[in-house]
């Protein structure tokens, strides 16, 4: 990889991870228009690391909050609302993480075809746009009870098929569970921390183990990159979600499809 081969990815990866438009769908465009190789696993272990950073940058307060109200919460044997919240995305995530340990390898050999993303994109934009416009958009981040977090866990867990994104299917899922469009991208952006943590540090375990170089200044621009990209992402996202809803976002989604589409015909 040059460096604008690494800045370019980077940059998809930071813009689309939290985005409900589907990383992966992006991640295929550039090798199908400009004949790119696989980026390699440094790579994506370098992605990763900055995604996370960002996400848990601009949760930082969140973060502390529910910790210590979880440790509060087991000392004293009460609940409390941060021991909740905590809770509901232990339980979010865990779907989630048995379908990726389980069916990983399958979907990698079976299902990272480019009809297969198009058509997951397609479906479920559609249905991101269903669940904006007969949402009730009433339900808080404080109303998040287990029972719920498991639904959109359970939900989640469908993000393992390319093309149909996590961030998309959680946030569409609790808006059919009639969370507001706020608590919702939250709720799912915090889904995210344990599963990129998972993810990334299985990846980085499987670099440690390989015999690849690594090439460091690269990598660490890679990192960067995606950070402040997917910073700068979330912020702009939560604080436009109540004035456009997800009507852009869906119509974004039709059009990649359609193009993802064109490529198949090609």
């Amino acid at each position: 990889m040059d460096i604008f081969h690494a800045l370019i990815l980077a940059l998809i990866q930071g813009l689309t991870e939290f985005l409900p438009i589907s990383s992966s769908a992006h991640l295929i465009l550039p090798s199908k228009v400009l004949g790119w190789p696989d980026q390699g696993l440094s790579f994506d272990v370098a992605v990763h690391v900055g995604t996370l950073a960002a996400v848990m940058m601009y949760f930082k307060k969140e973060l502390v909050s529910m910790t210590s109200g979880t440790v509060s919460a087991l000392g004293n044997r009460t609940w409390n609302s941060d021991a909740r919240l905590t809770f509901a995305v232990i339980v979010g995530t865990i779907p989630a993480g048995l379908a990726g340990l389980i069916l990983n390898d399958y979907v990698d050999e079976y299902l990272r075809f480019t009809w297969i993303i198009a058509t997951t994109t397609i479906i479920f934009g559609l249905l991101l746009w269903y669940a904006d416009k007969t949402g009730a958009l009433s339900k808080s981040e404080a109303q998040f009870t287990w029972q719920l977090a498991l639904v959109i866990g359970l939900a989640q867990a469908l993000a393992l098929i390319p093309g149909t994104s996590r961030s998309g299917i959680t946030i569409t899922v609790a808006l059919l569970l009639g969370f507001s469009r706020e608590s919702s991208a939250r709720f799912s952006f915090l889904l995210s921390i344990p599963l990129i943590l998972a993810g990334g540090g299985l990846k980085a375990l499987d670099l440690l183990e390989s015999a690849v170089a690594v090439d460091w200044p690269l990598i660490m621009v890679s990192m960067l990159t995606s950070a402040v990209v997917a910073y700068l992402t979330i912020r702009i996202f939560i604080s436009l979600l109540d004035k456009v809803g997800m009507m852009p976002f869906v119509i974004y989604r039709l059009g990649l499809g359609a193009l993802l589409v064109g490529f198949i015909w090609l």
